[in-house]
């Protein structure tokens, strides 16, 4: 069925995280019976007249499933380790600290406004004392729910554009994205993790100790056409898990930016904080994880197969198209003008900002930042066609 604005394709893209976490699943399983094909090529690699492929094969199926308990035992207790410790791990990287509201009032009040005016948890707020401008969120549930933004971020952008960035980043928790790429990347690293030790294992019993088997050996038997074929099986699930963790973040971006307009109401504080982040969100020091969950990541893959995100052009081009904002091009970088006090709503207390900033009064089209009606131009949360 085709979907028909932003809460539409929020569901059909969970359906497809879902299904593609599933594949991720299925690839843990296909390189522990590669690892298992490996293991008997490897075993009668040196031994004269070697078995036939066949048998090997045979030989591979009856270890892997002796191996599934063990591998599906493994795969949830790594599982449950990144559920535990995760937020850790990503704060020892960027060096992120939770702040409070007497730290950093400014933008603590612009997050908890947010999120009193659409009745969301309010999460844990973190500053990473970078200069680089970018922003995530992290967690897998609401106690867990953390948004870090850079030190440089806060300098470099107003308060409406700042309060963009934290609705793009509450969209990620509000639409589950934050949830699905945690368990991805964790289930994508007990991938890699089994990969690379299947390759020292190889590289130490065949490269390092090779030149022990006659080439007369070669045409006896069936270990070596078993050891290439499990070296190709892993290879092929190892460029899969990564390509399928890339793809899981990209329409993520497009939705997460419509879902920012959404809570804000100002198109424009959206496409502004993206030119000036445009090319200047690379955090030192994180690994490839970290800046999947970014709101931009500069790090770019061969022919942007192993992009993370959409280009900025692309998005703030879908802005322009279905949220009538206007695009400034590439902005050098300023220091932001004095912005008025934003104070918490809960006190009672109004400003002329209120919640959602300076917002223009008028749409500035019929179609709104959620998508047009049917038969209205197509984008990345307009109408799908078959």
């Amino acid at each position: 069925m085709a979907a028909y604005g932003l809460y539409t394709h929020i569901q059909s893209n969970r359906r497809r995280s879902i299904a593609l976490l599933i594949g991720l699943f299925f690839l843990v399983y296909v390189m522990v019976f590669a690892g298992a094909l490996l293991a008997e090529g490897l075993s009668v690699y040196y031994a004269y007249n070697a078995p036939p492929i066949e048998y090997l094969v045979r030989a591979a199926g009856y270890d892997f499933i002796k191996a599934l308990p063990f591998a599906t035992i493994g795969t949830v207790v790594w599982i449950v380790i990144a559920y535990k410790f995760h937020q850790q791990m990503i704060d020892a990287v960027t060096g992120a600290q939770p702040v409070t509201r007497q730290e950093e009032p400014r933008l603590y009040n612009l997050l908890e406004n947010l999120c009193i005016s659409r009745g969301i948890t309010m999460p844990t707020l973190r500053i990473a004392d970078d200069d680089a401008l970018n922003a995530f969120a992290t967690g897998l549930n609401q106690k867990q729910y953390s948004i870090t933004v850079t030190r440089g971020l806060i300098n470099a952008l107003n308060d409406q554009e700042i309060e963009a960035v934290l609705g793009h980043e509450l969209t990620h928790i509000r639409n589950g994205d934050v949830r699905m790429l945690v368990i991805a990347v964790v289930i994508a690293g007990v991938i890699s993790f089994f990969g690379e030790l299947v390759f020292r294992i190889f590289f130490q019993n065949v490269m390092w100790g090779g030149g022990r088997r006659s080439s007369g050996d070669d045409r006896k038997g069936g270990a070596g056409i078993a050891i290439i074929i499990a070296i190709a099986i892993i290879a092929v699930v190892w460029i899969l898990s990564i390509v399928i963790r890339f793809a899981l973040s990209r329409q993520r971006e497009y939705l997460a930016d419509a879902g920012s307009v959404e809570l804000t109401k100002n198109p424009d504080a959206m496409i502004s904080a993206l030119r000036k982040i445009e090319g200047r969100g690379e955090i030192p020091g994180a690994n490839s994880a970290v800046m999947e969950m970014c709101i931009d990541n500069p790090r770019v893959g061969f022919a942007n197969v192993f992009d993370t995100h959409p280009p900025v052009e692309a998005r703030v081009e879908a802005l322009v198209k279905f949220a009538g904002g206007h695009d400034p091009r590439p902005l050098a970088l300023e220091a932001p003008e004095p912005q008025r006090q934003v104070t918490d709503q809960s006190d009672g207390e109004n400003t002329d900002a209120g919640p959602w900033g300076d917002a223009p009064q008028e749409p500035a089209q019929q179609s709104g930042p959620w998508g047009p009606e049917p038969g209205a131009p197509t984008g990345p949360w307009g109408p799908k066609r078959n």
